[in-house]
């Protein structure tokens, strides 16, 4: 009597693709991008200084300070904002470029960009970032115990009936997947992928400049 054939005689007949690619973008920023100590300096000033800001943050129950909701004009105001940005529209049109988009006469532009700052305690619960193509963060200040960046599977809504993935599945194949970046990290996105940061063990500020692009 003839036993069971093996898996791996299956798989070696079998052929398998991957499909619908999530991307995640990583660069490491020098000085002549993006001078750190000014821009943690120019973020930490504002967390003091905003009032406008503030009140947004208390009024919302949102930890710490953010400039999301009270500061518009970052690059115009700061030098060392805008010369970041011009570091991340090269890196923007980079990934777009790995993500084949057809964008015409017409390239990905920056629409807004805000400070972060992150106490400990501090989470920034799961979201998305509708209206926008590209998304990211540039960290400014990431003390030992702050939180990586947590990303979503997209799919994962959809996954009625499936068996959860095991502990020590490839990363491609987890339901999330945890980034830690160090200061002079970017990391860039598809603005529909869902995203949040866990809580900040840190018993200091994580300190971040975050951003979107539009096709416009």
């Amino acid at each position: 009597m003839t036993g069971e054939l093996p898996l791996g005689h299956f798989l070696a007949m079998a052929e398998i693709k991957t499909l619908f690619v999530t991307k995640l973008y990583r660069a490491e920023l020098d000085e002549a991008q993006a001078p750190l100590a000014e821009i943690d300096a120019t973020c930490r000033s504002l967390a003091e200084d905003d009032e406008a800001g503030q009140a947004w943050c208390r009024k919302h129950g949102y930890p710490g300070y953010t400039s999301y909701a009270s500061l518009n004009d970052l690059p115009w105001r700061f030098p060392a904002i805008k010369q970041l940005v011009k570091a991340l529209d090269g890196h923007v049109a980079a990934f777009a470029k790995e993500l084949e988009f057809d964008l015409g006469r017409d390239k990905l532009k920056l629409d807004d960009i805000w400070v972060n700052v992150l106490p400990e305690g501090g989470v920034h619960t799961s979201h998305i970032h509708p209206r926008s193509v590209i998304s990211g963060t540039y960290y400014v200040a990431t003390p030992k115990g702050s939180s990586a960046l947590k990303l979503e599977d997209p799919r994962l809504g959809l996954m009625m009936a499936a068996p959860p993935r095991k502990a020590k599945a490839v990363q491609e194949q987890r339901p999330f997947v945890y980034e830690a970046p160090q200061a002079g990290t970017v990391l860039l996105w598809e603005s529909w992928l869902r995203h949040e940061v866990p809580i900040n063990q840190a018993d200091e500020e994580r300190i971040s400049v975050s951003f979107n692009y539009r096709w416009r």
